[in-house]
């Protein structure tokens, strides 16, 4: 799958050891130090506590589909992703959820389901900019 799309926002120091990650082929995700709950987005505070007690983990890079739509029109028309492709919410097995695209499946609603097993693939943009995507789980 070709992906021409925008690159992301400038990286902060709060979400640097995301990108970092990706960049070396691992999915970093923060944790609270303070309850054990992992989250995404990366941020300077705590979700659950808003503490700054943070630490990142790597993740195990799996997780189901939480939900799906099959695209036919391009929402933002900087994104030039071949038509259709699948916008995909993953339910990843450390707790938080993640918009991510679904690669490497038709596009059809007939194969495509909810919960079904998914994995993650890096997809590098540029030198500097990796993105996680998701595919059916091997």
């Amino acid at each position: 799958m070709e992906l021409e799309r925008p690159l992301p926002a400038p990286i902060t120091p709060e979400t640097k050891p995301f990108w970092d990650g990706l960049k070396e082929g691992k999915l970093l995700l923060p944790r609270c130090d303070d309850t054990g709950q992992v989250f995404f987005y990366p941020r300077a505070v705590s979700p659950f506590t808003h503490s700054r007690n943070i630490s990142w983990i790597e993740a195990s890079g799996k997780g189901t589909l939480y939900s799906f739509e099959i695209l036919h029109r391009a929402f933002v028309r900087e994104v030039k992703t071949p038509l259709p492709y699948v916008l995909a919410m993953v339910q990843l097995e450390e707790g938080p959820r993640m918009l991510s695209n679904l690669i490497n499946v038709e596009p059809d609603p007939q194969i495509i389901r909810c919960d079904m097993p998914v994995e993650v693939v890096f997809h590098k943009l540029n030198d500097d900019v990796t993105l996680p995507l998701f595919q059916p789980a091997s």
